[in-house]
């Protein structure tokens, strides 16, 4: 089994590597991206925050070099392009310009959540709220670059959509008593139960603005993250279950939350990818070996890698890039898995490569 899944793997990595050099038609004209730092690919650069690493070692392996991107490489949002047929990166809201805009936009923002105040601690950000304006921003520039609102809805339509949001709204809101109060006022149940409804109000709203094929990411093992692991007892545990079972509670309102969407919004096709079920297999079988320290040198009050520290060498054995943010070779597990599932527990209903197709 662990050698079959060597070979699946090895072939996701040459099928990635070929979407990069094959210049054919992309499967959906267009993709939009929604998130946090996850998929952050440059927005951050010019905010007043601490959430923003355009210096080395981020982006070591990654062609352009320190983009913002919150890896060592590639991030999820790339690994789907890619696999989408997409043979340029999309560009960040921050830069996109023009035409480019045609072929998407990605408004991820490191430190984002579904609350506004999520990460007021770290500075600027963009919160999904915010994000979705700047959304509307892009639509009337696309209006006017096919000529009427009616072309951009028909447009828009036919593009795919990838909301990846609530690890901030733990990390940097709920498990900081220190700072915010909503631990206090909501029990993990409760809190997950506002954060759904919160998000469904969203996702509704990014419905409203024309987008009908939508893959909604949910949160990975967060309590298995160094950083995490370093601030909180585990109890003999390799994780911090208290915070993984908190997330949990959070996840596993998704299945019921997209069959509401599907059949509340007419013509919708909205998908839950499970970052958890992905994660949660033995990652030694593709060769990762070390899954509870960062790959880089991290600042102790940040968590992010100090600036022009050498990483580690053998970056492709880390499953974490710094102490909360996943290597490339980890994006691409998960982003493979979640464009083409591998079990049925992968994605809900369906995995991205059917979302695509429809």
């Amino acid at each position: 089994m662990a050698f079959e899944l060597r070979i699946w793997f090895a072939v996701s990595i040459i099928s990635l590597a070929l979407q990069s050099l094959v210049h054919g038609k992309p499967q959906v004209p267009c993709y939009f991206i929604f998130g946090d730092s996850l998929v952050d690919n440059g927005n951050n650069n010019a905010l007043q925050t601490i959430a923003k690493v355009n210096y080395l070692p981020y982006g070591i392996d990654f062609p352009e070099g320190p983009t913002g991107r919150f890896c060592n490489g590639r991030n999820l949002a790339d690994i789907i392009g890619q696999l989408l047929g997409f043979d340029k990166f999309i560009e960040p809201f921050a830069t996109a310009r023009g035409s480019d805009i045609l072929m998407g936009v990605n408004y991820g923002s490191g430190g984002a959540g579904i609350r506004d105040e999520t990460g007021q601690q770290l500075g600027a950000r963009i919160s999904m709220n915010k994000q979705l304006q700047n959304y509307r921003t892009t639509i009337s520039h696309i209006a006017t670059l096919l000529g009427s609102k009616k072309a951009a809805a028909k447009y828009l339509n036919k593009c795919l959509f990838s909301v990846g949001m609530g690890s901030n709204d733990y990390i940097n809101n709920y498990l900081l008593p220190q700072i915010y109060p909503s631990s206090s006022l909501y029990t993990p149940d409760q809190y997950a139960t506002v954060l759904i409804q919160q998000y469904s109000q969203q996702l509704r709203t990014l419905y409203k603005y024309g987008a009908r094929k939508v893959a909604i990411f949910g949160l990975g093992l967060i309590g298995c993250t160094p950083g995490e692991i370093g601030s909180h007892r585990t109890n003999g545990s390799a994780c911090v279950d208290m915070i993984n079972n908190d997330v949990k509670l959070f996840n596993d309102q998704f299945k019921c939350l997209v069959d509401d969407l599907n059949k509340d919004l007419p013509d919708a096709q909205f998908i839950f990818i499970n970052v958890t079920q992905i994660s949660s297999g033995d990652p030694s079988v593709i060769g990762i070996t070390v899954t509870n320290a960062p790959c880089c040198t991290v600042s102790p009050t940040t968590g992010l890698c100090v600036a022009n520290q050498v990483p580690c060498n053998n970056r492709s054995t880390f499953e974490f890039w710094d102490a909360f943010h996943p290597t490339e070779i980890a994006n691409v597990l998960v982003g493979s898995r979640a464009y083409n599932a591998q079990t049925p527990l992968d994605a809900y209903p369906f995995d991205i490569r059917r979302l695509a197709q429809l």
